[in-house]
């Protein structure tokens, strides 16, 4: 029944635009036209664009795409680092209506070329670092349909430039219009990227975002961490990985600067820092361990106050703590691929900073409370009933809201499932505490069950970061004949340390249930992804070969 608020009321353009990132970029170009939007490099040799080039840019290769036939619901695939090419495309390709799918870069071809036939991507862009990996996974593709090649060529990169396609980026872009009049969509529901899950149990799914859940995504990190007009952003987390977590978007809404980075190395990312006063970058725990444990003279004349984002992982103590002694601060979020990246954080209160760093760190591991613009978290065990805010009880955390992906690309079966009932499984089981907060127990496959008891990974994991030579670990399920399953440690220690396995096994007597010690300790460099989470699929293969 409508009310009398509908009548006469209509909906028009003149009250009612389509949310969408690509509004940042226009918004910003218009007002900050000559602030910094990239940087690419270190010294004279640095590329520079501002916010009005940058725009240029885009409406160039947003032409250039609608010359060669690229239009609304095509795909456009990018197999790139964290080069300005990178950042254009985020733009360029949803200004035509396309959907741009970004591409791990550590990728073997076989499963790109499975991405590229699912996904029929019928233009790539690729960098030539990475272009024999791409002319495989040609080679592979199922679908022979003749596909557009753009060689991105960095001048950063210091290798052997092999060009697989007809033409270069830069050529192409070249032949487009600076004042190309493109429109927003339609429907703030139209697709604007793919992005594909691991797929370590199978063919990966490609997960499909929106333009309405892009725009409020990027707007609540914004939010969340309070980011200030022209921040100064290193690309330290791949964009690759749900489109950066959406901050290429969040980045053009402040009007900020990107400065790239083409590979995760302590070195050139405190020379970024310093070069470029930086203040803020994210990643996974690893990848600020990397950090943490860096030689001291890299860490000299780092800026203080540098804000860092965290997620993949509960942070441990010792990662704390070191953050805090660089004069970092740190934001600790939680997500999926299907929630646009993070979508829950752990708030802080100003009364934790009068508490010691074992309570600080308790309290900032876990996954937190609800993103502003998400609708709602809850933990619910397994009738759909919200479990009790006690600290023990354990359920899956659940999502609904704006940032929740449209759904898996061709897959119905998939979709409904993790969307039933209103809500997106997300596989993770959590606790809720009595403040309202959740903490993650573990992922439902990574439970290791001994004896008939439930132990959390996560658990065995945070004590073994306690001890001060692990630099990073990974307890997975090992088969046992009487048990069932014991815990395996995975160990990867400090540069110089070198501890023993019975070492680790009694630090962890000393603080765990026995049933919840490790039995077995390795020590090795653990496999992790190009974003720096750690495979627990690779190592659960180890742990349970006859070697281990």
């Amino acid at each position: 029944m409508s009310s009398i608020f509908d009548q006469d009321l209509p909906r028009t353009e003149a009250n009612f635009a389509v949310l969408s990132p690509l509004s940042f970029i226009k918004r910003t170009a218009e007002v900050y036209p000559e602030y910094p939007a990239i940087i690419h490099g270190f010294g004279d040799q640095a590329i520079r664009y501002n916010w009005e080039t940058m725009y240029k840019r885009c409406k160039q290769f947003a032409s250039a795409l609608n010359n060669i036939g690229v239009g609304k619901g095509d795909t456009v695939a990018a197999l790139l680092p964290n080069i300005p090419a990178m950042v254009e495309a985020h733009f360029a390709v949803p200004m035509v209506g396309a959907v741009l799918n970004t591409m791990n870069t550590r990728l073997d071809p076989k499963t790109i070329a499975y991405m590229l036939d699912h996904g029929e991507a019928g233009t790539i862009l690729v960098d030539t670092e990475f272009s024999a990996t791409m002319q495989k996974a040609l080679e592979l593709r199922q679908n022979k349909k003749p596909v557009n090649v753009i060689d991105v060529v960095d001048p950063i990169f210091e290798g052997p430039h092999n060009t697989i396609g007809s033409v270069t980026y830069e050529d192409f872009i070249s032949k487009g219009d600076p004042d190309f009049n493109w429109q927003l969509p339609n429907d703030e529901w139209d697709a604007i990227a793919l992005n594909y899950t691991s797929g370590t149990t199978g063919n990966p799914k490609g997960v499909v975002y929106h333009h309405r859940g892009a725009a409020l995504a990027a707007i609540s990190n914004i939010l969340e961490w309070d980011m200030p007009h022209h921040a100064t952003y290193l690309w330290t987390l791949p964009l690759f990985h749900c489109n950066g977590w959406c901050f290429a978007w969040a980045v053009a809404a402040r009007a900020g600067i990107n400065v790239c980075l083409r590979r995760i190395d302590p070195k050139l990312i405190f020379q970024a820092m310093r070069e470029h006063n930086v203040d803020h970058y994210c990643g996974a725990p690893i990848v600020h361990n990397m950090l943490v444990n860096a030689p001291s003279e890299l860490k000299e004349g780092v800026p203080e106050g540098v804000k860092v984002m965290v997620a993949g992982a509960a942070p441990p103590e010792s990662m704390i703590e070191g953050m805090e002694q660089m004069g970092f601060n740190m934001l600790h979020v939680y997500g999926l691929t299907e929630t646009y990246g993070p979508a829950t954080v752990c708030a802080k209160y100003g009364s934790w900073d009068s508490l010691d760093i074992s309570e600080r760190a308790r309290l900032n591991s876990r996954q937190g409370v609800t993103y502003h613009l998400q609708r709602e978290i809850a933990v619910m065990d397994e009738n759909m009933n919200h479990v009790p805010a006690d600290g023990k009880t354990m359920g899956e955390i659940m999502f609904r809201g704006n940032i929740v992906m449209k759904g898996y690309l061709k897959n119905p079966e998939a979709t409904k499932e993790s969307l039933a009932k209103g809500w997106f499984h997300s596989g993770d089981l959590a606790v809720m505490d009595p403040d309202g907060y959740i903490k993650i127990m573990d992922r439902n496959k990574d439970i290791i069950i001994s004896g008939g008891e439930n132990i959390s990974s996560i658990e065995v994991e945070d004590i073994i970061y306690r001890h001060p030579d692990v630099l990073a670990v990974a307890v997975v399920a090992k088969d046992h004949e009487r048990w069932g399953e014991t815990p395996c440690a995975f160990v990867e220690l400090k540069e110089g340390a070198n501890t023993t396995e019975q070492e680790i096994i009694d630090h962890c007597r000393s603080r765990l249930a026995s049933f919840k010690v490790p039995t077995s300790v390795v020590f090795c460099e653990l496999p992790k992804t190009a974003t720096g989470k750690i495979q627990k699929f690779e190592l659960r293969k180890i742990a349970n070969a006859s070697t281990v």
